[in-house]
């Protein structure tokens, strides 16, 4: 069944709007992936702030014309799923990183993040890029870690300073 022009004029706004309020993209191919799996993978995503779509290439690539990700319109090719991160830049190739860890036949083509395309090799860099609530954890613990260490050379040095 074909899809009026109307409506191909709609999805192709609604992809232009997302990629223009998008901090990153990524692109992958979910042929041999079931349909419960990409249903789960939409699941998470919806939790993470993530806005996925799997959409015909041609109007995709129109839908990504004029903004930050049409760096990535090389890599529509075959089947396309693309994963937007609204909240944090990371957190789609992060998402789709770890998916295609645990599905082989899923595939990641590439990643777009502020207007340069990233490699599917380099993913792993942008998807390790840690979320704010977990760089602030992290923080949390060297400043712990490192009080904590004070503390006991002190403690140390007092009880050095008694036996003489």
């Amino acid at each position: 069944m074909s899809v009026s022009t109307l409506k191909k004029k709609k999805i192709i706004e609604k992809i232009n709007k997302i990629s223009k309020n998008a901090l990153s993209a990524v692109v992958a191919n979910s042929k041999k992936i079931n349909v419960n799996k990409i249903n789960l993978l939409r699941k998470q995503a919806r939790k993470n702030g993530i806005k996925i779509t799997v959409i015909k290439n041609t109007l995709l690539k129109k839908g990504l014309e004029n903004t930050s990700f049409q760096c990535l319109q090389k890599t529509l090719k075959e089947f396309t799923l693309i994963a937007f991160s609204i909240e944090h830049p990371g957190s789609a190739a992060k998402l789709l990183y770890l998916f295609s860890k645990e599905n082989k036949n899923f595939k990641i083509k590439g990643a777009a993040f502020e207007g340069k395309f990233i490699s599917p090799e380099k993913i792993e860099k942008l998807a390790l890029i840690p979320t704010y609530p977990e760089a602030i954890q992290k923080l949390l613990i060297t400043i712990k870690e490192s009080a904590i260490g004070k503390l006991i050379r002190i403690l140390i040095s007092i009880k050095n300073n008694i036996k003489k």
